[in-house]
């Protein structure tokens, strides 16, 4: 391969999770990103192995992602099981790539620092602000409907995804990267840096150097994704107005770390935890804003005791600390507490006699009380009861329209 001994003696080997793939335009800039890890590997004093692993496209790849989680998940532990790695980074951000990667890494330990993926620059089509995802299909309709041409759509399909990265609407993607910046496993202020932005880059060469400190640090994943840890994680989600993917994702994480995560859980943190991220598309912004804004340093800074700041981050200080100094500069982006986008109950998890293990809906802002919404599109048929999970306010009981 080219190495002499003295390349790799005596030094830290550290794995380089890759989801590269040129059917995953989320991921088209890992190449280079890789690469840019890489040298900040080698300034630390590391030895850098690029590995390829299974990239999980969520445009093209039918007929659903959720099938390959699991896989992606098996794959990166056994990379790191089966390779001689004393440490790893993970490049990742298409929506189920973020839980993926991360279960596999926490069911081997090693030190490990995540690479978010960023999200795409805005889309513009004719003056006109598109977000991937939610514009996609709300442009599709209108077209259908005869209210835009063919020619109108090609110029959507143009200028709605113009750059590499993911989703840069509230979808799985940017809630699950928020989510690992949150719980504390990748460089503080990472996961808001849109995939195009020249700080990307230098992000990605930071975490090279980090990952090299932490492997002789010993500073592993278990002592990281703790409990407080992940009921960051949750608050994050929600306060974000984030997906519901997020619980399956969140869930499935949380006992790979060995501890308990449940939909009451979920439930109970909701009813104290505002939306204040105004994003859509639960709100008007998209991530490009939400970054100018201050990011999720900021947002995480407006949660103030809401969060556990006392847990550990793979910077190696606590989120308090990294959270030191942040700033809004945007308060209609990311809300002072007094002025959320929703109050609570962002998010809610209903049991009744169609689904009694649970179903979880986001309740629009306006919908805080069950008289409020007597004709719900999720309770439509006539024999259905729903019951708010362990409630003492709220929705009490949720009778048939």
């Amino acid at each position: 391969m080219g190495y002499s001994r003295a390349d790799y003696a005596g030094k830290p080997v550290i794995a380089i999770i890759n989801t590269w793939s040129d059917i995953n335009p989320c991921h088209s800039h890992f190449r280079q990103r890789a690469e840019e890890v890489k040298r900040g590997i080698w300034q630390a004093g590391g030895f850098p192995v690029e590995m390829p692993a299974m990239s999980l496209s969520e445009p093209f790849q039918k007929p659903t992602t959720m099938l390959y989680r699991n896989l992606l998940a098996m794959e990166t532990e056994e990379l790191l099981r089966s390779y001689p790695a004393d440490g790893c980074v993970l490049l990742g951000g298409c929506d189920k790539t973020t839980p993926a990667l991360l279960m596999g890494a926490l069911a081997m330990d090693l030190p490990t620092l995540f690479v978010p993926a960023g999200p795409m620059l805005r889309g513009n089509w004719n003056g006109v602000t598109l977000g991937s995802g939610s514009d996609t299909w709300k442009y599709w309709a209108e077209l259908r409907a005869g209210n835009i041409t063919e020619q109108d759509w090609q110029g959507i399909e143009d200028g709605i995804a113009r750059s590499p990265g993911h989703c840069m609407t509230m979808g799985t993607a940017s809630t699950m990267t928020a989510v690992v910046e949150a719980i504390g496993m990748c460089l503080s202020g990472a996961s808001s840096i849109p995939a195009p932005d020249s700080r990307h880059a230098q992000m990605a060469s930071l975490s090279g150097r980090r990952i090299v400190e932490m492997v002789w640090q010993d500073l592993k994943p278990s002592e990281i994704v703790t409990p407080a840890a992940i009921d960051n994680g949750v608050r994050t989600a929600l306060a974000l107005s984030g997906s519901t993917n997020a619980i399956v994702h969140l869930i499935a994480l949380a006992r790979r770390a060995g501890h308990a995560l449940s939909l009451d859980r979920y439930d109970e943190l909701a009813r104290s935890t505002p939306v204040l991220a105004n994003i859509r598309p639960s709100g008007q912004y998209l991530m490009e804003d939400f970054y100018y804004a201050g990011g999720l340093r900021a947002m995480l800074a407006q949660m103030g005791d809401l969060l556990d700041t006392s847990t550990l981050t793979v910077d190696g200080r606590t989120l308090g600390e990294n959270l030191a100094g942040a700033r809004v500069f945007n308060d209609d982006v990311i809300r002072p507490r007094d002025k959320p986008l929703v109050a609570r109950d962002g998010l809610a998890v209903l049991r009744g006699n169609l689904a009694p293990d649970g179903a979880v809906i986001k309740p629009p802002p306006r919908s805080r009380t069950c008289c409020a919404i007597p004709a719900a599109p999720w309770c439509s048929a006539t024999t259905t009861t729903w019951r708010r999970a362990s409630t003492t306010r709220g929705w009490t009981s949720m009778p048939a329209a």
